[in-house]
């Protein structure tokens, strides 16, 4: 049954949530930081403070929600082993705290059309108990078979596209074979990234990486070659998920400057590219 374009507009309830050390630290070693990243994966070394990735903002106070509704619940009943995520986006309004005690609200921005399927697009809103805007995040997901009612197809055609030139940056990373079993502690338990037999329903010959594990591992080298990880620098990323990644790929982030504190992105396992109309802005 397509879903309810009504449903645009729709805003969830102010739930409060919280996060703390041993989370950010948990987060950091999900993505693949370690004995080189030790601001991000240590609290206790000599003449380090602990510092927090930027995308640490997709999982920031997983388990920890108030209860309340969200603004999806209002779109209506689906069937949710069709739904991908498709994008995410990130704003930052200040570093991400080491801990703190939060409130979060949602809304649902916009439902395309795409016929056989439907896109959700929602935003979330965090700011500390003071009220101090701490970041924004922008998703949406793709919903198979719950397209259908006529409405407006959304935005197509290229967004964020490098230029035909070499890079300004390559960098490589490479994901564990076990890569998702750390991950999964962030909140996402998904066995879609951990059974095979799930993986093989969704037509997987073995589990795949989590897109935002992925999405972190960019976020890490996007970090490093724009900002030399100062977090202060880094103020938004966002990017289209395109293929998946398996626990073990190499991940390459070409990095084009476009203007004054902005770049756009891709990231490839080998040829393949599995983050497209990426974009990033920094100082």
């Amino acid at each position: 049954m397509p879903l309810n374009p009504e449903a645009v507009g729709t805003v969830g309830d102010i739930r409060t949530m919280s996060w703390n050390s041993k989370d950010a630290l948990l987060y950091a070693v999900g993505i693949g930081a370690g004995q080189s990243d030790l601001a991000f994966t240590t609290e206790n070394t000599k003449d380090v403070a602990q510092v927090v990735f930027p995308t640490f903002a997709v999982v920031a106070g997983s388990g920890t929600t108030s209860a309340g509704r969200s603004a999806m619940a209002g779109i209506g009943s689906f069937n949710w082993a069709m739904l991908v995520h498709g994008s995410q986006a990130i704003t930052l309004h200040r570093p991400i705290p080491v801990e703190a005690e939060a409130t979060v609200q949602d809304k649902v921005v916009a439902m395309h059309d795409k016929g056989k399927a439907a896109v959700v697009v929602t935003e979330a809103e965090v700011k500390s108990v003071s009220g101090e805007p701490l970041w924004t995040t922008r998703s949406s997901v793709f919903i198979r078979g719950e397209g259908g009612w006529g409405g407006d197809r959304g935005p197509s055609g290229p967004q964020n596209e490098p230029p035909a030139t070499a890079p300004d940056h390559e960098v490589s990373l490479t994901t564990s074979p076990d890569q998702a079993f750390v991950y999964r502690l962030s909140g996402d338990r998904n066995p879609l990234h951990t059974d095979p037999s799930f993986a093989a329903l969704g037509g997987f010959d073995r589990p795949i990486l989590h897109g935002l594990c992925t999405y972190g591992f960019t976020g890490r080298m996007l970090l490093k070659a724009l900002c030399d990880n100062d977090v202060t620098k880094f103020h938004h990323i966002e990017g289209r998920f395109s293929s998946p990644v398996l626990p073990g790929d190499e991940l390459t982030v070409r990095i084009w400057k476009t203007n004054a504190g902005e770049a756009v992105f891709t990231t490839s396992v080998g040829d393949r590219v599995v983050i497209d109309q990426g974009l990033v802005r920094h100082s």
